[in-house]
């Protein structure tokens, strides 16, 4: 009768994403398009914008002398993930009038990298009354 016992052992991969989850903060209020479409209407004083979106970036006025704030934000991210591990094998077999022991390993590294980037522009124009009167955004990913 052959009796045979392995034990295998790994060290930790860990995927990129999981990197990037434990190094980012999100905690905190993002401006985004869905703010802008959810909150941003027609009519809206311009401190309610503010008070939504925060302080434009620029301020400027149009050839009537009508208030436009403008929000361009950028977002860079950059990630990397390395990981490492291993693999040990030990069998013993059993049989006969003997007995025979081996045993294994193999261990590799790997990583990745990744660079994104993300920007958005929000143009919000006000009439002579300081109240919203149009508004456009753009938002690019590469």
């Amino acid at each position: 009768m052959i009796l045979t016992f392995a034990l295998l052992a790994s060290a930790g991969c860990m995927a990129a994403k999981q990197h990037r989850d434990d190094v980012r903060d999100d905690s905190g209020d993002k401006l985004t398009v869905g703010t802008v479409q959810k909150e941003i209407k027609v009519g809206m004083s311009s401190a309610d914008v503010a008070a939504i979106l925060g302080a434009p970036n620029m301020v400027t006025t149009d050839t009537q002398r009508r208030e436009v704030w403008i929000y361009d934000k950028v977002s860079t991210e950059h990630v990397y993930s390395s990981s490492s591990g291993g693999v040990g094998v030990l069998g013993l077999v059993f049989g006969g009038a003997g007995g025979a022991a081996g045993s294994g390993s193999y261990s590799g590294n790997s990583g990745a990298a990744s660079s994104t980037q993300r920007t958005l522009t929000i143009i919000i124009k006000y009439d002579e009354n300081n109240l919203v009167r149009d508004f456009a955004y753009r938002q690019s990913s590469f």
